[in-house]
C-alpha cells in the first residue's frame, strides 16, 4: 500500500513525519545562530567604551554602550588631509565598475562556451579550469607585468581590469547556462531571426538571472573590500577600506574606531547578500546539477 504523500499550501513536500520537521527547524535555527554570533559580537565590540575593549577575558556582551566610537570614527575621516568623499567615490567607482564588466564578460563567455559550438572551446574551458587552482597571490608579479606594460599602474584600471577577467564566475554562469538554458529555445530565437546577441540578452539572460545576482553580489563584496592594493600609488585613488585602515591603525587609542570602522565596512555587503539570499542559494544548488 503506497504512503499518502503530505502537502504544504497545495506543494508535495518531502515524506518526513512532523518529529522530523520539527528536529530539522531546531537543528538549522541552532546552526544559523552560530553562523550569525560573529556579525553579533563585531557589533558588540563596536558599542564598548576603551577599558572593555581591553577587557581581560574579553566578554560578549556590554556593559555601558556607547556611541563615542562611531563619533570618534566620523572625526578621524574628516581630519584626512584627503577628502573622505574621495575615497568613498573611489571605492564606489571601482566596485560599481569591475561589478558590472565582470558580469558582462562573464555572462558572454559562458554563454558562447556553452551554447555555441567552435573548435578548442574544451581546451578553452580546461584552461579556466586551471586557472582556478592558483591563488590571486601567486600571479601578482604577472599581473604587475602586464599591468605595467600597458600603462594602467596607478590606475583605477589597475583594480578595475583583474575584476574583468575573474574565471570563478565565468565557470559558475557557464554551469548554470548549461542546466537553465535550453537548446531549444535558443534555435527557436534564432528561426524567428533574433541575433545572437539578441538571444543571449533577450532569451538566455533572464533565464540564469539567480546566476548574475550571485556574481554580482560576489564581485561587489570583493571589490568592495579591496583595500592598499600595490598597483596603486596615489593617495587621491585609493580606497574607503584603505582609508579606514590607515584611521585605526594609529595605536591602542584608535581600538574602538577601529570596530566602528568594521561595523561600517560590513553593512553594505551584508544588506545587499541578505536581500539577494534566496538567488544565491538557488544557484549553489543548481550549478553542480545535471539534467
Amino acid at each position: 500500500m503506497s504512503k499518502k504523500l503530505r502537502t504544504r499550501g497545495h506543494k508535495v513536500v518531502l515524506n518526513r513525519s512532523t518529529g522530523g520537521d520539527i528536529g530539522i527547524t531546531i537543528l538549522l535555527t541552532i546552526m544559523g545562530a552560530f553562523m550569525f554570533l560573529p556579525m553579533v559580537y563585531v557589533v558588540i565590540q563596536s558599542l564598548k567604551p576603551l577599558d572593555e575593549l581591553w577587557m581581560f577575558p574579553p566578554r560578549f556582551y556590554v556593559i555601558r554602550p556607547t556611541l563615542s566610537n562611531f563619533s570618534d570614527l566620523f572625526a578621524l575621516m574628516n581630519d584626512s588631509w584627503v577628502p573622505f568623499s574621495r575615497y568613498i567615490f573611489n571605492t564606489v567607482f571601482i566596485t560599481a565598475a569591475g561589478t558590472v564588466g565582470n558580469l558582462l564578460f562573464a555572462s558572454m563567455a559562458a554563454y558562447a562556451l556553452s551554447k555555441l559550438k567552435f573548435p578548442g572551446r574544451n581546451f578553452m574551458f580546461g584552461m579556466i579550469l586551471t586557472s582556478l587552482m592558483f591563488h590571486s597571490t601567486v600571479n601578482q608579479v604577472a599581473h604587475f607585468i602586464i599591468l605595467s606594460s600597458f600603462h594602467w599602474v596607478d590606475t583605477y584600471l589597475a583594480i578595475i581590469m583583474p575584476a574583468l577577467a575573474g574565471t570563478l564566475g565565468l565557470y559558475l554562469m557557464k554551469q548554470f547556462m548549461e542546466n537553465s538554458v535550453s537548446d531549444a529555445v535558443l534555435e527557436s530565437a534564432r528561426l524567428d531571426g533574433a541575433s545572437e546577441f539578441r538571444t543571449f540578452w533577450v532569451i538566455a539572460m533572464p533565464m540564469v538571472k539567480p546566476a548574475w545576482l550571485t556574481l554580482i553580489i560576489e564581485t561587489f563584496k570583493n571589490l568592495w573590500n579591496t583595500g592598499a592594493s600595490i598597483y596603486i600609488h596615489s593617495e587621491q585613488l585609493k580606497t574607503f577600506n584603505y582609508a579606514i585602515q590607515q584611521i585605526v591603525s594609529g595605536g591602542v587609542a584608535r581600538a574602538g574606531a577601529g570596530a566602528a570602522a568594521t561595523v561600517v565596512m560590513m553593512i553594505v555587503p551584508i544588506v545587499i547578500f541578505v536581500i539577494n539570499q534566496s538567488k544565491i542559494i538557488e544557484t549553489m544548488g543548481t550549478s553542480g546539477m545535471k539534467d
